[in-house]
């Protein structure tokens, strides 16, 4: 026999639940943007879709390990960015992002091989004109020399910043848009001999050659080697804006010692920079060039091109983080160093794609399964309804309050975690609240349980809830237990299913307890709710009656 549950306060779980509701949508329309509306993934509001075609030095087939290595990088950069509703897959030799909104720009930015060195530079000059070339017979136009450094601030600063002259680099810009590329041999091949031939122009110990490459360099055209340079070589290459070129010497730090890479406004210099703090080795080598090299200048280059290229202005100790700074804005600022600190890529890409991803099926689809969840809903309600009478529009009440709290919090987390909502999405969502009406069903038959054995309407509610609750929890449970495993096992669109399955289980649970438990209890205490036509239960109380009378007819012919 269930024990009592002894003193109910139904009014205080209705009132806390009503508090939940109201602190949610308190959240909704008064932080943040305040916009009342979740966000929605790729296939119900649209995104772009960029494909990135592999590119390696000597026009090889890229390996699948390398694939699988950039497709796990490009998706810690998106995480690190808050790109929600992204997918990058694998397509053969290329991979395929997609990202909502119509911006490629961001996806291309996703692909960027993100190669940094730290190059001492040597000399730089103004960009040529596009186009233009040596004259024949004439000596390549002499480097302008280094630069010189800015007005040092008012407090002195141990660490370099950019000198500011007409050359200095401007802010990032994503990679370099290569022609399509249909994945033919003969392609592979002549984008394997321009990488060849640049390095041998670009990448030359011959100071004649150098000063050709610089003379003759078209900063407007793309890259060919675009993140492929040989770090133990001198190059020439274009700051990023395409305004200087400079002659840089091998590198002296490699990107993969960067420890780690934030963005940042600075106010003493009202700018936007990215602050890198090196492991040990390469820390060890900073401090060693910066006080060998106070007045010169050490170039960052990023993919091949120079993201900064500040003076030296005073030593830096071992273990001090450094600044890589430009015309950076704060979303160029956070992608820069979102991606130097995630790593390099172990191959360099082309972006040989771009679409736009219509939204018109997945708004097709999400109409269609919105019309048959509600089918379904109202068929689960006239069944209770016919069922259990007017418990059923307890059942209905709790649902909507259900569907209520899911909504706000559906609109928060795509604001603040940046949560998007897709089908997979919904149809874990409409699962969910069809659990949630299983456990409605569990409650009301314990209930019949307990007046089949005798007891009033009143005193069935309390002990057929202390009953049923350790059933709906233990459901619950299993459900929860297994929509977390396959958050965490799954991919994709899955996930979402998996994330949203298991919030409306933990929903479920709170609805229960907090609405659907308080409102029977207050119910048995109805003369209204207790009569037999209203709550269904006639057969039950009939059943109990002639349970009892036969119990007394055994005992009478007993004595």
């Amino acid at each position: 026999m269930a024990p009592s549950t002894g003193s109910v306060h139904p009014v205080r779980y209705l009132t806390v639940f009503a508090v939940l509701v109201a602190v949610l949508y308190a959240l909704v329309f008064f932080t943040g943007d305040k916009s009342a509306t979740p966000k929605l993934g790729i296939d119900l509001q649209g995104g772009t879709r960029v494909t990135l075609t592999a590119r390696t030095p000597d026009g090889s087939k890229p390996t699948p390990d390398s694939l699988r290595q950039a497709q796990e990088i490009i998706e810690t950069r998106v995480n690190g960015l808050g790109v929600s509703g992204s997918e990058v897959v694998i397509d053969g030799d290329n991979l395929v992002i997609t990202v909502p909104g119509d911006d490629s720009a961001q996806a291309r930015s996703l692909g960027q091989t993100a190669r940094l060195y730290v190059r001492p530079v040597q000399t730089s000059q103004a960009a040529a004109a596009p186009g233009a070339q040596a004259p024949a017979g004439e000596a390549p136009a002499e480097p302008t020399g280094t630069p010189e450094p800015a007005t040092p601030a008012p407090a002195p600063q141990n660490r370099p910043f950019p000198a500011q002259d007409p050359s200095a680099p401007a802010e990032p810009t994503p990679s370099d848009e290569a022609a399509p590329a249909d994945g033919s041999g003969s392609e592979t091949a002549e984008a394997a001999d321009e990488i060849a031939a640049a390095r041998a122009s670009r990448q030359s110990t011959d100071p004649a050659v150098q000063q050709a490459a610089m003379a003759t360099l078209d900063c407007s055209v793309p890259d060919p080697l675009r993140g492929n340079d040989d770090p133990a070589l001198p190059l020439v290459a274009c700051s990023t804006d395409g305004q200087a070129v400079y002659l840089l010497a091998p590198s002296i730090i490699d990107g993969q010692e960067i420890a780690d890479a934030t963005s940042g406004y600075n106010s003493q210099q009202s700018r936007h920079e990215v602050s890198l703090t090196f492991k040990t080795e390469g820390s060890n080598t900073w401090a060693a060039f910066t006080s060998q090299n106070i007045g010169k200048q050490a170039a960052f280059t990023l993919d091949s091109k120079v993201v900064s290229a500040p003076v030296v202005q005073g030593a830096t100790p071992a273990g001090s983080s450094t600044s890589i700074t430009g015309s950076f804005t704060a979303t160029s600022a956070k992608e820069l160093a979102n991606t130097l600190k995630y790593g390099s890529l172990p191959l360099s890409f082309a972006a040989s794609e771009a679409e736009t991803v219509s939204a018109t099926l997945g708004l097709a689809s999400l109409e269609a399964g919105l019309i048959a969840g509600l089918v379904g809903l109202i068929l689960v309600l006239l069944y209770c309804l016919l069922y259990y009478r007017m418990l059923g529009v307890l059942t209905a009440l709790s649902l909507v309050l259900s569907g209520v709290m899911v909504y706000a919090i559906m609109v928060l987390l795509g604001r603040y975690i940046n949560f998007t909502l897709d089908l997979a999405g919904i149809a874990g969502l409409i699962i969910g609240i069809g659990m949630t009406a299983d456990s409605f069903v569990v409650f009301f038959e314990r209930i019949k349980d307990e007046m089949r054995e005798g007891r009033s309407f009143r005193s069935a509610v309390p002990r057929g809830w202390a009953r049923a609750r350790r059933t709906i929890l233990s459901g619950n449970a299993v459900s929860f237990i297994a929509a977390a495993v396959l958050y965490v096992l799954a991919v994709g669109q899955v996930r979402g299913f998996a994330f949203t399955l298991g919030l409306t289980t933990i929903l479920d649970v709170v609805v229960v307890f907090l609405v659907t438990w308080p409102l029977v209890h207050l119910a048995s205490k109805s003369p209204f709710w207790s009569r037999p036509g209203v709550n269904g239960l006639g057969a039950v109380q009939q059943i109990a009656k002639e349970r009892k009378a036969a119990a007394a007819s055994a005992k009478e012919s007993r004595v």
